[in-house]
């Protein structure tokens, strides 16, 4: 890893922040919103591994928490678990497979959906039913965020060659 790539995913994180919270809530459909963060958290933690992934989701989350004024902690717990669960597809021997190739998006949807489920829950708007919770607070967001995830893996410049 050079040096240059800490500040940039930092970088990457800012640019998904304010994306995040003055365009994202345009692109809504009935409540459900993608979430660009996790989708640099992801790429991160694929890059760097999971204890690195751990502390940069606790540190996204609590920027966020602070960028949305929402509740403190409920992003920083749901992404602090996100990166955690992420390193567990961290394989240094296979980063550009798992950052260039579809099985990107099907771990973002997997860790979008984790993170919906665990930040709705700990809202103040969490739904009475858990059915309702995991489905339309984690499955469809989880969704919609691994659908916003498709160009960085269709127009990604370097081709993987396996």
């Amino acid at each position: 890893m050079t040096k240059y790539k800490y500040p940039k995913l930092f970088l990457f994180f800012l640019i998904a922040v304010m994306l995040q919270l003055r365009v994202v809530p345009l692109i809504e459909i009935e409540n459900v919103v993608p979430d660009l963060v996790i989708i640099v958290l992801v790429y991160s933690v694929l890059s760097v591994g999971q204890f690195y992934g751990t502390m940069l989701g606790f540190t996204y989350g609590l920027f966020f928490d602070l960028f949305s004024g929402g509740i403190l902690g409920t992003a920083m717990f749901s992404k602090t678990v996100a990166g955690f669960v992420t390193g567990y597809f961290f394989n240094e021997n296979k980063i550009d497979f798992n950052t260039r190739t579809y099985v990107f998006v099907l771990i973002v949807f997997i860790i979008a959906t984790i993170d919906s489920i665990l930040y709705t829950a700990l809202s103040s708007a969490a739904p009475k039913s858990f059915f309702v919770l995991v489905l339309f607070g984690g499955i469809f967001p989880g969704a919609f965020t691994a659908l916003i995830s498709f160009p960085m893996v269709m127009f990604n410049n370097k081709k993987y060659v396996e």
